[in-house]
Formats: structure tokens, C-alpha cells, sequence
């Protein structure tokens, strides 16, 4: 599914009482206007260039206390002594490109700021901000349907939000399930699923399926998911312990993710056990200081550039120009120069108004020294010569 740079409807919640406007793919067949910055790059390019790039700068802070409460409130970790000061501001960039497929059918959403998205709730935790990458294979409506619902069954959650991991856990089987219950659409396309749910410096990633979710720490890659591939060990013991096998790297031969969602012609009834997989693996992270942007990325990033590769070149791009708009753009360019053969859709989400900072590698005075002897032997090689 092409991403466009429309902002999609606002979805409609139960009882008709949040609205709001997300950045993210839409429908196809609508009209993507391009930003002015990128028109000098549409030559040469796949028949897609969609990015879009949406920020919202907040200056709040929030006091230690405040802090504290937000993270008990959440039923998450606590944040490590000496850092509950920092507060991250959430800005973020996005590209999508259709690459060497036929068709488009990846989905992305990017909220930088839930509560402003919602509108005003009474004890909905504040600063929040929600991104994610929806990879779509047998056809968009899976992908398409998974972004526009997900985020929804999140809020609506019962666990929501003394215990947002239970949330998310049970969101993605749901919205998997609304979609199995879909009149109208093609239940056997199926998406892979990546989130990033930020509340203040709690960050909770939840993935299903072979996206990556890769946080650039003072240069550092960390990877915060795990991609889903039937032949991982883990995958491939759960695979065949539900009755499935895997063969030349694909599920049931059939598949190359262990977990998706939709595909429910190689699932079985609701609820029941099955090979194929809706429920995310879910890494909660604590942000601080030194955490200086996420990247969330398709496989058809991964295929050709390793994670390190990733931070790297997007710090280098934060650095010349400050922009995740522009970081975004550039990964997904150097995917296409490497000949990915997949779709390409990259978010980068920035936690600091302020690009990254040089880093200073301090050199080592290094004395040597020489024994008397060791002299002595030196001046009598260089005397005889």
C-alpha cells in the first residue's frame, strides 16, 4: 500500500470521543503531494517517492516526582537513579518507496503527540507519542487495516494504562482478530507488525514479524527487537511444537515470517493454537541522555544494511542537517543503491531538539621506555652500521 503524504482521517473511537490526525500511509488511489524540499530528487527514482515528516516540539518538563508517577502509573520500569531529569521531545521523519516490487504495500503511521492526536483525556499519561511500520505481503489490506485500527484497540484495552504491555499484547491479537471478521477485505493478506508506544522516557517496542526497531545510543547501535524468521531457532521449535515445519527458510513453505498478522488462510479458528503467530515480543527501554534517536525499519532496510550501518549513516545525516525527514530519505536511498529487492519504509524518531553532539575520542600519551641494556645493543646496531 502506497504511503502518501496526506494525513489520513482521524479514526473513530468507541462512543465517538477522540479525533485527531496521524502522518502516516493512506489509501491507495489518493493523490500524494510532494514537499517542496523533495523536488529535486524525483528524477531517476521508482515510480513511488512518498515521505511525509510531522513534529511536535514540546518544552515541558517534567519534575522527578511527576516522573516517578507517570512510570508507576504505566506499570513499567523505573527509571535509573541520575536521570530523572531528562525528558525526551519527540520529532520524527518518514519515507516509503515501492523499490523493485510491482506494488506498494507497506504502511507506516508516525504521532508525535498522542495527546493532541486523542484530544484532551482525563489521566491519559503525558508526553506520549506512537510510530510504527506495517510491511504488508499478499496484498495491502492487512497492512492497511492493521495501521489504521492498532493504535484504537490500544487505548480501548481494559489494561490501559495501568499496564500498557498488557495492552499492547492484546491489542495485536484483536486488531488481528477484527480483521478476520472483515467482510470486505482479502483475509489472506497478512503484515508483519512494529510499534514504538512512548510515554515520557518510557519506550515500549512490540514486534511481530522481520521489521527492525534499532535505537542510536552516542553511536551505538542497540537493537531493540528480534526479527521473526522461521528458521530462528526459537521460531522454528515453536513452529513445528504447534504442528508446522519449516522449509528453505519459510513457514509451512509458504512464508518467510513466523509471526504476522491476518493470513488467516494458514491459521485456524480464532483462538486456537497456530504456527503462525499474532503475538508481539515486546522490549521495554527506559530513554535517557545518550539516546539520541529510534529507527523502525522494514526488511527491505535489513536485507542490505546492517544495524550499526543504520546509526551510523543516520548520525552522520542528524548531525550535517538535524532533520529525520532528510535521515529517513537518505537510508531508504542507500537501501535502493544496494539493490534491496523489497519495499523500503524507514521512520526515524529524534528525542532531542538539538542535533547529535561530536564525540570527542580522547588520544592516549603513550611512554616507552627502553632498558640500559636495550640501549646499549641499539647504539652498538647503529654504530656498526
Amino acid at each position: 500500500m502506497a504511503a502518501s503524504a496526506e494525513f489520513s482521517p482521524p479514526f473513530t473511537m468507541l462512543e465517538g470521543r477522540y479525533g485527531g490526525k496521524e502522518n502516516g500511509s493512506s489509501a491507495a488511489g489518493e493523490d500524494p503531494e510532494t514537499p517542496e524540499g523533495m523536488k529535486e530528487m524525483q528524477a531517476g527514482k521508482p515510480p513511488r517517492h512518498l515521505s511525509v515528516i510531522k513534529h511536535c516540539v514540546s518544552t515541558s518538563g517534567l519534575t522527578d516526582s511527576t516522573d516517578f508517577d507517570l512510570v508507576a502509573r504505566l506499570g513499567l520500569t523505573s527509571p535509573p537513579q541520575g536521570q530523572t531529569g531528562f525528558l525526551p521531545v519527540f520529532r520524527s521523519g518518514s519515507c516509503s518507496e515501492m523499490g523493485r516490487k510491482p506494488y506498494m504495500e507497506d504502511e507506516y503511521i508516525c504521532i508525535d503527540n498522542l495527546v493532541k492526536h486523542l484530544g484532551a483525556l482525563p489521566d491519559f499519561p503525558s508526553p506520549g507519542a506512537f510510530y510504527g511500520v506495517f510491511d504488508g505481503h499478499g496484498g495491502t489490506d492487512a497492512a492497511l487495516f492493521v495501521r489504521k485500527n492498532l493504535l484504537k484497540f490500544i487505548i480501548e484495552d481494559s489494561h490501559f494504562p495501568t499496564s500498557v504491555e498488557k495492552a499492547v499484547k492484546s491489542a495485536f491479537m484483536k486488531v488481528d482478530h477484527a480483521f478476520a471478521d472483515s467482510c470486505s477485505l482479502d483475509l489472506s493478506s497478512g503484515t508483519t507488525a512494529l510499534t514504538a508506544l512512548i510515554f515520557g522516557r518510557t519506550m515500549l517496542i512490540a514486534n511481530a514479524g522481520d521489521c527492525r526497531a534499532v535505537l542510536g545510543k552516542r553511536g551505538r547501535a542497540i537493537e531493540l527487537s528480534r526479527d521473526h524468521k522461521p528458521n530462528c531457532n526459537s521460531e522454528k521449535l515453536r513452529i513445528e511444537r504447534l504442528g508446522g515445519m519449516v522449509f528453505d527458510g519459510y513457514l509451512n513453505g509458504q512464508l518467510s515470517v513466523a509471526r504476522a498478522l491476518g493470513d488467516w488462510h494458514m491459521k485456524g479458528s480464532k483462538g486456537s493454537p497456530c504456527p503462525l503467530s499474532a503475538e508481539p515480543e515486546l522490549q521495554d527501554t527506559t530513554l535517557t541522555k545518550d539516546d539520541e534517536f529510534l529507527i523502525l525499519g522494514c526488511d527491505g532496510l535489513w536485507d542490505v544494511m546492517s544495524s550499526q550501518c543504520a546509526v551510523t549513516m543516520a548520525r552522520k545525516e542528524l548531525m550535517i542537517h538535524n532533520d529525520p525527514e532528510r535521515c529517513s530519505r537518505e537510508l531508504v536511498r542507500e537501501a535502493l543503491k544496494r539493490n534491496t529487492c523489497d519495499n523500503v519504509t524507514v521512520v526515524v524518531v529524534c528525542f532531542s531538539p538539538d542535533p547529535p553532539p561530536r564525540i570527542e575520542i580522547t588520544k592516549l600519551r603513550v611512554r616507552r621506555s627502553i632498558s640500559l641494556e636495550g640501549l646499549h645493543l641499539l647504539k652498538g646496531a647503529l654504530d656498526s652500521n
